[in-house]
């Protein structure tokens, strides 16, 4: 019987999210006849390496954020030499690092938007970019510490007082729609439309139950559905990535403006996640999903 372990928790601010997340596939995989090894994440990479030790034959990575999604226990794992889920130490390394991400983007030709990186302090004095405007951290995820600054208004202040995430990056607001298109190796999935009741789809909007509505498939044009699919699969090509992705987009009816705002490589894996629900539209339920990352774990990739 294969044994995969399974490592949940982390240091990050998603940390709760990685800990429903891998509830989810603990019980999934367990469903499915694997010998599971729950392994919760802490401070201590010592006992994280205790508990891999002897090694299983695969890490099912269901970590999220900071040290669990950035490369770090990526890093780790290959060290080992044992296997996990998901994408390895550079593809991790990049897509978390939003500035680095863009540029590779940007390079293979995808679609983002006007961005800067700054120093938090420089939103004291000044618009680092004429509002409508998007400050975010440079290295979260799950849209942890994100604001939106519209014009006339006077919250730069309050952000600067609140803000501990270290750089952060200033991006044009792109008016329109929220899509989301999960990608399974060299398959683009479904494209999704998120519907919040938030200013924008938020952490709350993210995990909290009735957070958030998901319309599978979207109701958009064909070809606007082909192209965010286009756009998601070269996004996971450029960065690298391997196993499954999700890549984000903002679509503007209006102008037909599509925008690549970023690439997760490690989804959600919880009851209100986008990944889960799109592979069951396309026919792989949760239990398949989990399976089919075990499958294809690696390392030193």
């Amino acid at each position: 019987m294969m044994r995969v372990a399974v490592l949940l928790g982390g240091m990050s601010a998603e940390r709760e999210v990685s800990l429903r997340s891998g509830a989810q596939v603990i019980a999934a995989l367990r469903g499915a006849g694997f010998e599971v090894l729950p392994v919760e994440v802490g401070e201590d990479l010592r006992a994280v390496i205790a508990a891999l030790t002897p090694a299983p034959d695969v890490v099912f990575n269901a970590l999220h954020g900071r040290f669990g999604e950035d490369g770090t226990i990526q890093g780790v794992l290959d060290y080992l030499g044992i296997p996990y889920t998901h994408s390895g130490v550079r593809a991790s390394a990049l897509a978390m690092d939003k500035a680095a991400a863009k540029a590779v983007f940007a390079h293979a030709g995808l679609p983002v938007a006007p961005h800067r990186v700054i120093d938090i302090a420089e939103l004291a004095d000044h618009d680092p970019l004429p509002p409508p405007y998007v400050v975010k951290p440079v290295n979260e995820g799950s849209s942890v510490g994100v604001y939106i600054v519209q014009p006339g208004d006077n919250e730069r202040a309050r952000i600067v007082k609140e803000w501990h995430y270290g750089p952060a990056m200033v991006e044009q607001f792109v008016p329109g729609r929220e899509l989301t298109v999960g990608v399974l190796d060299d398959r683009a999935l479904v494209v999704t439309e998120i519907l919040s009741e938030e200013s924008f789809y938020d952490y709350h909007a993210k995990y909290a139950a009735g957070g958030s509505r998901h319309v599978v498939p979207a109701d958009i044009p064909a070809e606007v559905a082909q192209r965010a699919r286009d756009v998601a699969l070269a996004a996971h090509r450029a960065l690298g990535c391997r196993g499954a992705s999700r890549a984000d987009l903002r679509y503007d009816d209006a102008s037909g403006r599509l925008v690549l705002l970023e690439v997760n490589t490690q989804p959600g894996m919880t009851p209100t996640s986008l990944l889960p629900e799109q592979a069951a539209y396309v026919g792989m339920d949760f239990r398949a999903l989990c399976t089919w990352m075990v499958e294809r774990a690696a390392c030193r990739v």
